[in-house]
């Protein structure tokens, strides 16, 4: 059986202590769940009956890839155009609720443990139906195109359909739910799900030049980021920008999985704006 941690707003008492676990770092971000109240809620052009946290966006001298959103659509909300930004592409994770995806003219149901990824420039809409909050996240990031690669499909699909994909050597306890091949070069990002079994182990310091944002969708682990090691549970974000060294021990009863973005698949850029040419 499968839950997800809901975000449903808020806001404390004011007989609780303002001390939490919040941190910012020049190496990663990390914004416990305790954040998520109603004072940091936004909205968005085009959309109706609908909220969000923006919890990543790009910002120089950190993660510039891509931002992410915590989204509750209320039912009959949604959008018509849900994007202006052109050549963005997109990812949603469905938590909770149910909504219409149409993209390029083909609908689909969403519910619970729904993805779907949208490729840059389709055409799209979303509309929550039911009587319940339709609750997802939303990646997106400007689609890097490359010579003779052709732009992935629109695809949707339910994780409960996809295997997990146990790392070598782990006795089952690490594996990822990977909703792209990981050698389809179309791609030039992936989000999937990371899940640990209890005691299972990130066994070295991982330090490469992707960058992260780790959603975490359920249970409880200790993770390495940088140089500290923070607890962690469901409802908590972790933003890491390249060569932040991490790992992790699942330290709780039950499973801990996360919901997982990193850039892959292109070259480094050697030109750009701040160069001049």
């Amino acid at each position: 059986m499968t839950s997800y941690h809901q975000v449903t707003g808020g806001l404390p008492p004011q007989t609780s202590l303002m001390t939490g676990r919040a941190v910012f770092t020049e190496a990663y971000a990390f914004i416990p769940k305790g954040c998520f109240s109603d004072i940091v809620t936004s909205c968005l052009p085009g959309w109706s009956r609908t909220r969000l946290w923006l919890i990543a966006r790009p910002m120089s001298g950190f993660s510039e890839t891509f931002s992410q959103y915590v989204m509750e659509v209320q039912p009959g909300g949604g959008s018509d155009a849900p994007d202006a930004e052109a050549g963005a592409e997109h990812w949603l994770f469905f938590t909770g609720g149910l909504a219409t995806l149409t993209v390029d003219g083909q609908g689909t149901e969403m519910e619970a443990g729904s993805y779907a990824y949208i490729p840059p420039d389709a055409h799209w809409t979303l509309w929550a139906e039911g009587n319940v909050p339709a609750r997802f996240h939303w990646l997106r990031k400007l689609y890097e195109p490359a010579p003779g690669v052709a732009v992935p499909e629109h695809f949707t699909v339910n994780e409960r359909d996809v295997a997990v994909r146990f790392m070598p050597d782990t006795g089952d306890r690490w594996g990822t739910t990977r909703f792209v091949d990981p050698e389809d070069v179309r791609h030039d990002a992936h989000v999937n799900i990371v899940t640990f079994q209890p005691g299972g182990v990130i066994p070295f310091e991982e330090t490469h030049v992707m960058e992260h944002g780790l959603y975490v969708l359920e249970g409880k682990a200790v993770y390495k980021l940088n140089k500290d090691w923070v607890e962690v549970e469901a409802g908590d974000f972790m933003w890491l920008r390249a060569y932040c060294p991490q790992a992790c021990y699942a330290a709780g009863p039950g499973r801990f999985r996360y919901l997982l973005y990193k850039d892959v698949n292109r070259h480094a850029r050697l030109r750009g704006p701040w160069l001049g040419r």
